[in-house]
């Protein structure tokens, strides 16, 4: 299990992906002006140029906006296609006039999502297609049914998941006719209990665990890539956190400070590091729009910390010595 797992299906898949949430302009009814575009631009220009070939789009990112900056970036230059994976979510409905915010995995509604993604991103298909999170209304045989037709149209070539639980995944792949190559979820240095849960069994808070036990073992078995989305904590870990009110966060960035002198790179690398260094292969999906950032975090692949070096990061950053 050396490689990554999304390798065999992307084989020239970077170990980052980039996150296009803060793309298009802002989570309000403004229209995606040039400026907007010409930002995805440069975002797409300096990921490529610092080795991130793998962009993260969902439908409901900035109410659309951000796949329809994106995709007239490509218009403007279709080459950059060959030079990327996109994948995009859907399954997410917003308020409206007849239901609150909801879930939606009906024939009908992930059809119509994949169609709306593929025009506005202007592209003949998407890498992977992520079931965005879990429907219970979901009806099994229907949604297998409209995602086979989708794939045999060649509108997408894999699908993977998001916000799913190891039941959930089995439960969706028993009635696919294709691999579900991905699973993307919260993990990062303040987000742990993906690893509390391996450590606490059989110790008193155990059962407090929001992480659904054996999730990221499943993955593992059955060849399913884990992508972190907010993996760099929004932050937290940043030079901010020197003055948090949390010592936990203090005592952990005063020693990211620390390797980052030793490894000579920035803070989000190390962030990074540390979900990189884990063996189940983790592909953090990063968000931040400054293209500084991006660079930064672009450096993490260069790093292997240490055993030590890592359970020393988890231990400060869990705020408790290991049971």
């Amino acid at each position: 299990m050396s490689q990554y797992p999304i390798n065999k299906h992307l084989p020239k898949a970077s170990k980052l992906a980039y996150g296009c949430m803060g793309l298009g302009g802002g989570w309000n009814d403004n229209p995606v002006s040039p400026e907007h575009i010409s930002q995805a631009r440069r975002v797409i220009d300096t990921a490529l140029e610092a080795g991130i070939n793998v962009f993260d789009h969902a439908d409901i990112y900035t109410f659309n906006k951000a796949e329809i900056a994106f995709g007239e970036a490509l218009k403007q230059i279709p080459s950059l296609r060959e030079s990327m994976y996109i994948q995009s979510k859907c399954g997410i409905r917003f308020e409206d006039e007849s239901a609150p915010g909801r879930y939606d995995f009906s024939a009908d509604w992930v059809t119509q999502s994949v169609n709306g993604i593929l025009k506005r991103l202007h592209t003949e298909k998407i890498d992977v297609l992520f079931l965005h999170r879990p429907d219970p209304l979901v009806e099994l045989d229907a949604l297998a049914s409209a995602l086979s037709s989708l794939h045999s149209d060649g509108k997408f070539d894999f699908l993977g998941v998001s916000n799913m639980n190891h039941h959930q995944i089995g439960f969706l792949q028993s009635a696919l006719d294709m691999p579900i190559v991905a699973n993307q979820i919260e993990m990062s240095l303040s987000k742990l209990d993906w690893l509390n849960d391996g450590v606490m069994v059989g110790t008193p808070g155990y059962q407090n665990n929001t992480y659904t036990s054996g999730t990221l073992e499943y993955c593992r078995l059955n060849g399913v890539q884990l992508q972190a989305w907010g993996s760099l904590a929004q932050g937290m870990f940043s030079e901010g956190g020197l003055h948090s009110e949390q010592e936990n966060v203090r005592v952990t960035t005063e020693y990211i400070t620390t390797l980052c002198e030793k490894y000579q790179v920035p803070s989000e690398a190390i962030v990074l590091a540390f979900l990189l260094r884990h063996p189940a292969k983790i592909q953090p999906v990063i968000g931040t729009s400054n293209l500084e950032r991006i660079k930064a975090c672009a450096k993490a692949p260069n790093v292997t910390l240490t055993r030590e070096e890592w359970y020393s990061l988890f231990v400060k950053a869990r705020g408790h010595v290991l049971p």
